[in-house]
């Protein structure tokens, strides 16, 4: 197999296991009050600080796309940021919605322009120059995106939807 036809396996079989494993967790993110739902999301968001080793020298090649890695590295940096504030000001109302608004449409574009940025500088190709990083795009982004997916889905829900009005979760 290829480099790049194994990149793009691990890719897509990552999101598999992401799917699977938060169809078991959706039931109840719903259910709870949202503040707490998005608190929950916020709070893995608040890790992707850990992107800037895209741009640490030794951990990715040096042949790893300049455009790609910076994009990525900031990017996250910025959305780990923003979802701390979120996190920070959960007694202030107004400045949660709006630092879990900013985190999650920060980082939802972060990750689209990644995948653009893969794709037009043909990332699987040179997936091998991603090093310790290729954990990171295989195993931590496909929950990233599906969790922003469901923080979004979340904001639109109707207030008083969640822990007033419980659903079974079996």
């Amino acid at each position: 197999m290829s480099p790049a036809t194994i990149f793009n396996l691990h890719l897509v079989l990552g999101y598999v296991a992401w799917l699977l494993c938060f169809g078991m967790v959706w039931p109840k993110l719903r259910a709870m009050d949202r503040v707490e739902a998005h608190r929950l999301i916020a709070t893995l968001h608040s890790f992707r600080f850990f992107g800037l080793v895209f741009i640490l020298p030794g951990v990715t090649g040096r042949a790893l796309p300049p455009d790609f890695a910076s994009f990525a590295a900031y990017g996250d940096f910025a959305t780990g940021l923003l979802a701390m504030a979120a996190l920070a000001t959960i007694r202030i109302r107004p400045l949660f919605w709006l630092s879990v608004l900013a985190f999650n449409l920060v980082g939802a574009a972060d990750l689209l322009v990644n995948y653009y940025h893969g794709v037009r500088l043909d990332l699987p190709s040179v997936a091998g120059e991603l090093g310790a990083a290729y954990a990171i795009v295989m195993i931590y982004v496909p929950i990233l995106m599906i969790t922003h997916l469901a923080a979004f889905a979340l904001l639109l829900r109707p207030a008083g939807k969640g822990a007033g009005q419980r659903r079974p979760v079996d």
